[in-house]
């Protein structure tokens, strides 16, 4: 069995690989050729991957616009990418009604048959999706077949296990699943709606669906967490946001959990399991020392520049389709190209790696710099804390705490405190303050 549809429809390989090889008989009959743009708006589902495969067969590149950005987003992708074709179901298809969508050839899944074979080469484009805007316009990434083979390369050994039925919050892994013959469970709620999912939600379609492990965003896990793990899930893998410890303790109380640490652009960075960390470890991240994410991933090259994190390697994105966009994301040193992730960090003596936050969310604080996770991570921690962010409001360094009522809390001397209903989340997983409503609101 390959999937288990969002509706508990089981889906085998086989029938997989048939509805694939018949759209791209499909595309070639209809003059589809490699290189090919094609925009992808369709839920989540068997027939999305059997297109994306489908286009793939043929040479075409598949164009995913960010689902968390809405209209807005698929406007931006539509007017950088410029896709030659759009491949749509249900009510997506009125999407051709959009400004320049008018001109592209509609098409949707379905065709019988087998596709005449296409040479392909490791740097041929296979995918074009974007980064999630939070912190400017979002930058479109083109991902080749070989970038797409070393994500996978990179990612497999962590998932690796014989007869497990996975829950997978992140289509792209959906992929790394299917290459190694896994049944990967579909969500049965919208990516785009993720905060509208409870923690009973989780049980319930665990349960049904059979699934013996779960690939989830923290701000899912927190709730999972809270409800409590079905028995049958043995692992919990987490990623896509920071992974507090509150939330990382609460669940390896009930099944192993890894979390994984990496960005759009290069993913993974690094992976921990709650195993391997430490009572040392738990009291450092409570002290201040920042999140342990745990040792990089061997296919990863890893340095600190000014703490910021840079990485390089097969599966780290070496460019934007714009080049304007490389110019504050990427070195070029002979030839090597590393990325700046934009992220603060220090490695400690063993070569674990520790986050302190966003470096540009850095604040001025005593005679140097104070980092969000050096504040935010044992701020959670404390009594009746949800969550914090450390923001600079007018010059002043504040820390805002979501929290029902303010209490006698250890707050390092020249924050100010402000104690909110809720911190505002990002869109695309829940998982990461959004700095920009969060200073709108204080301020």
């Amino acid at each position: 069995m390959a999937l288990i549809e969002g509706d508990g429809r089981p889906v085998s390989f086989a029938d997989l690989l048939a509805r694939a090889e018949g759209f791209a008989a499909d595309l070639q009959r209809r003059g589809v050729r490699k290189g090919d743009r094609a925009l992808v708006a369709m839920p989540v589902g068997a027939d999305l991957y059997a297109a994306l495969a489908g286009l793939w067969m043929v040479g075409a590149v598949a164009v995913f616009p960010e689902p968390a950005l809405g209209l807005k987003g698929l406007r931006h992708a539509v007017r950088v990418t410029r896709p030659k074709l759009m491949v749509a179901t249900g009510a997506y298809r009125f999407l051709r009604l959009l400004p320049g969508l008018w001109r592209a050839k509609g098409l949707r899944p379905g065709g019988v048959g087998a596709p005449e074979a296409v040479a392909f080469e490791r740097d041929d484009p296979a995918l074009m999706s974007f980064t999630s805007g939070s912190t400017g316009v979002p930058k479109c990434i083109m991902r080749s077949h070989g970038f797409l083979m070393g994500q996978r390369a990179a990612v497999a050994p962590l998932l690796e296990a014989e007869g497990a039925r996975d829950l997978v919050a992140f289509p792209v892994f959906v992929l790394v699943g299917l290459a190694a013959g896994r049944c990967s469970v579909l969500p049965n709620w919208k990516l785009s709606k993720q905060g509208d999912v409870t923690g009973t939600d989780l049980v319930n379609w665990i349960n049904h669906s059979g699934a013996t492990r779960a690939l989830l965003p923290p701000a899912l896990c927190e709730r999972l967490g809270e409800v409590g793990v079905p028995e049958a899930v043995t692992d919990v893998f987490t990623g896509g946001g920071p992974v507090f410890p509150d939330v990382m303790r609460a669940l390896a109380a009930q099944c192993r959990v890894t979390a994984v640490y990496g960005s759009t652009e290069a993913e993974p960075i690094a992976e921990i399991s709650a195993l391997d960390i430490a009572e040392a470890d738990w009291a450092a991240m409570a002290a201040g020392d920042g999140l342990l994410v745990g040792k990089p991933v061997p296919v990863v090259e890893l340095r600190l520049e000014d703490d910021e994190i840079w990485v390089a390697g097969a599966h780290v994105n070496e460019g934007y389709l714009d080049p304007v966009d490389d110019a504050a994301n990427k070195v070029n040193e002979g030839g090597r190209i590393w990325h700046r992730t934009g992220d603060a960090g220090r490695l400690d003596a063993t070569g674990r790696l520790w986050l302190l936050g966003r470096h540009s969310a850095r604040v001025t604080w005593q005679d140097g710099w104070l980092y969000p996770f050096q504040v935010e991570v044992a701020a959670r921690l404390w009594g009746g804390v949800r969550r914090a962010a450390l923001v600079e409001i007018a010059g002043a360094s504040v820390l805002a705490i979501e929290a029902d009522a303010l209490r006698d809390w250890p707050v390092p001397e020249g924050l100010d405190i402000r104690v909110v209903d809720a911190i505002p989340m990002d869109a695309r997983h829940g998982s990461k303050v959004d700095l920009a409503a969060l200073k709108a609101m204080l301020e």
